[in-house]
Parts: structure tokens; C-alpha cells; sequence
């Protein structure tokens, strides 16, 4: 019972601050040792078809978890857009049963809204929360990458893990313990995956008050400096409005339109664009696969 969890955070430079809430948020609620590794700054390949290329800075970040664990043992991954209301413990228990990958049972009717865009309409593969066997998992995120020149696409190997066959993966995650949108008492983890209404870019997010208050505990033990988050907001990651909803937490009876509509006026005064660095690449990855077609009409 003493093993160490060790759990990988797909995140970029713009999400380190949610990291350090969710990391807060797990050993906060975990009772065993808990290593958070965020996945910044891998040397992470790209394939040469860059209409196959990835959608994020850490697309194929998960695919090197792996190695990272120098192939031993097992391994948490989950998105940065994430919080954690239980230990974590009782999710690193959940059994293989033989398989390498362990994955998001089949959604609730009500969460399937919240699926991710482009995914197959038959069974979603829910990997943003995922149970690796590092030992079993003989992944080489070089050759992965290399097999979207031709082999399989994008979507093939994000949504729907084509590098394994289906004896490899059991559905075995509860949906409390990736809640897409939606919390109650049984609430494990939630998922904030609607980007434009995340906590920390919108005001607009009902359950947006549940992160602030992870954040208002960091504030308070001095887990987190308000000039650390400052810095974030100083960086165009965070909202300008963050501070001051803080300060106030307007939502904490109930939902409160009119301080959220005064918050989004405060974000838009000062300029603030929600995820800029994200839609920037989307915007460059967008044109350049048009040339790319242009080029072969």
C-alpha cells in the first residue's frame, strides 16, 4: 500500500497553473505518495502528412508515458482540465484484468454531449482519463507518429486507439471518476472539457465556482501566491476577471448571472482571448493544410 501513484498531466505551457490545482486537488484528497509529472517540453515528433498532425502541443504526449516510466509498474494519465474529489488511490486500484490500457466506461446517455468532436458515433474511447501497465505497453511514440504517414489517421489513433486490439483494452473507469461537465455527491473527478467555459478563460461555467474554490484553498494555505497568479493572468492565460470573482465568489448560494456578465465585461475591456496560443496553432495548422491541398490540385 505504500507504492507511490504516479500520475502524467497531457498539459502545455498555458495550463501549468491548472496543474498545480489539480495536483492540489489529488493530494489534498489522496492518502498514499502522489507524483503529478505535467508533459511539457517533450521532444514529441509530428508526421510529415500535416493533415495528421496533432491538435495540441501534447497530442502524443500520452504515448511516451511509457518510456517516461522507464517501463515499469503502471501509470496515471489525465487532461490538466481536471479535479479530483476523492483519493486517487481508488482509481490506481482498478484492475487490468489482462488488458495494458484501462479506459471510460460506456458514457451515460447524459454525457454524451460532451464527447470529444470528431470522435466514431459507435463506442467513444474516453482516454483522457487512462490506466497505463507501463510494462505491457510497448509504445515507441516515434513509430506511432510514423504510422500516421499512411497507416491510420488522426482520428483512428486518438479516438479510437488503433495501435491495440481490443483484447487490450477493458472499459473499466467509472464515469465518476471523469465526470465531462457534471458534478454531484458522487463525483470523483470532474472534466471541464467545454474549453471556451473552462473555470480559468470564462466567468460563464456553473461549475465553474467548485475549481475557485480549490483555488481560494491554495490562496489561503499559501499552496498559491496571488502574485503566481497574477503572472498567469499578467501572461494572457488566465482571465483579468479571476482576481476579482475570487475575491467576491459570487456563485457560492447559487448561480449569479449578473456577476458573470460583469466579468465577461471585464475580460473584454481588457483584451482578454480565451486559449490564444491554442487557436493560434489551430489557425497556422488550418492554413497550412489548405496549401498543402492547393498544392496537389
Amino acid at each position: 500500500m505504500s507504492q507511490t501513484i504516479d500520475v502524467f498531466v497531457g498539459a502545455d505551457r498555458s495550463q501549468l497553473l491548472a496543474v498545480a490545482v489539480l495536483e492540489h486537488s489529488i493530494r489534498r484528497h489522496t492518502r498514499r505518495p502522489v507524483t503529478v509529472c505535467p508533459l511539457i517540453d517533450l521532444d514529441l515528433p509530428e508526421p510529415k502528412d500535416i493533415r495528421q498532425g496533432s491538435r495540441t502541443n501534447f497530442s502524443f504526449a500520452r504515448f511516451a508515458i511509457p518510456e517516461l516510466a522507464g517501463r515499469r509498474g503502471k501509470a496515471i494519465y489525465l487532461d490538466a482540465d481536471m479535479q479530483v474529489f476523492r483519493d486517487i488511490g481508488e482509481l490506481w486500484e482498478t484492475p487490468f484484468d489482462g488488458a495494458t490500457i484501462v479506459i471510460q466506461e460506456e458514457l451515460p446517455e447524459h454525457a454524451r454531449v460532451h464527447a470529444k468532436p470528431g470522435a466514431p458515433a459507435r463506442r467513444i474511447k474516453q482516454c483522457s482519463v487512462m490506466l497505463i501497465d507501463c510494462a505491457r505497453a510497448d509504445w515507441d511514440v516515434h513509430e506511432i507518429v510514423a504510422g500516421l504517414d499512411g497507416e491510420y489517421t488522426y482520428e483512428q489513433l486518438m479516438y479510437e486507439l488503433c495501435i491495440l486490439p481490443e483484447r487490450d483494452i477493458r472499459y473499466g473507469v467509472p464515469f465518476v471518476w471523469n465526470s465531462l461537465e457534471h458534478f454531484d455527491a458522487e463525483t470523483r473527478l470532474i472534466h471541464y472539457t467545454d474549453m471556451d467555459t473552462q473555470p480559468w478563460v470564462s466567468p460563464q461555467n456553473r461549475l465553474g465556482h467548485v475549481w475557485l474554490e480549490e483555488v481560494r484553498l491554495m490562496l489561503e494555505t499559501g499552496a498559491l501566491g496571488l502574485a503566481d497568479l497574477q503572472r498567469e493572468i499578467d501572461l494572457g492565460y488566465f482571465r483579468p476577471s479571476l482576481a476579482r470573482e475570487l475575491a467576491e465568489m459570487p456563485h457560492a448560494t447559487g448561480w449569479n448571472a449578473d456577476a458573470a456578465a460583469r466579468y465577461d465585461a471585464l475580460d473584454r475591456q481588457a483584451g482578454f482571448t480565451k486559449h490564444a496560443e491554442v487557436y493560434r496553432r489551430k489557425r497556422l495548422r488550418a492554413e497550412a493544410v489548405r496549401r498543402h491541398e492547393r498544392s496537389f490540385a
